[in-house]
């Protein structure tokens, strides 16, 4: 029997090469730069969801791949489901199906509530840091735009401070939007992922369903 896909380990990986490019790009001065250059603070916000939700992908992570691996256990067990008191998934789903009452659409329900239902929120969350950039990048222009309606007349003694003021604004727009797009990619890259995995360990559990269920009408046959 092949063995699960090692979805921990995967994020691990991903986890550390995260890690090591925030080391890097500390050490070169980018998220002072980052952060300096954007007072309305929205690049923090984008950076500390996109964190926050990376942690929550691993811990995601871990609770696939472990389901997975009690699928494997309950694969190479006999065909009766486990005990009452099992918490996979698996055993849950099998039980269901060998109730008195086994509804085969209300488990899957069920099945699907456990892999996919948290995902969802994640999927919201991954689009929240996509609309905070976009809302960086309208007040980023607005600031710019309010700029320049104030400037009664041009003093080119005055032009360096003039082109600060501007550059403010107009920074605020695209550093906010680059940070939200990215973090959008690199977040949604994860979720897919993961939903992936969800969606093989269902069809995987649906086929040892079908198949304990077979066993049992043959048996009472």
């Amino acid at each position: 029997m092949a063995l699960p896909e090692p979805l921990w380990l995967e994020w691990l990986a991903l986890g550390g090469v995260l890690a090591f490019a925030t080391w890097l790009l500390g050490a070169r001065g980018v998220w002072g730069l980052l952060l300096r250059s954007d007072p309305t603070g929205i690049t923090l916000v984008i950076i500390v969801l996109f964190g926050a939700s990376t942690l929550w992908c691993g811990a995601r992570a871990r609770v696939l791949h472990r389901q997975r691996s009690a699928l494997a256990l309950q694969q190479q067990a006999s065909a009766a489901p486990g005990p009452e008191g099992d918490p996979d998934w698996s055993a849950d789903y099998c039980r269901a199906l060998a109730g008195p009452q086994g509804d085969s659409a209300t488990a899957l329900d069920l099945l699907l509530e456990q892999t996919h239902g948290p995902h969802v929120t994640a999927w919201w969350v991954n689009g929240i840091q996509l609309k905070l950039g976009l809302l960086g990048k309208v007040i980023g222009f607005s600031i710019l735009a309010l700029n320049i309606g104030s400037l009664q007349s041009f003093d080119p003694a005055q032009s360096q401070d003039l082109l600060r003021s501007l550059t403010t604004g107009l920074g605020v727009a695209l550093l906010t939007t680059m940070v939200g797009l990215v973090g959008n990619i690199l977040l949604g890259l994860q979720l897919t992922r993961l939903d992936r995995y969800a969606d093989a360990l269902v069809a995987d559990i649906q086929r040892l369903g079908l198949a304990r269920q077979a066993a049992a009408a043959e048996g009472r046959a």
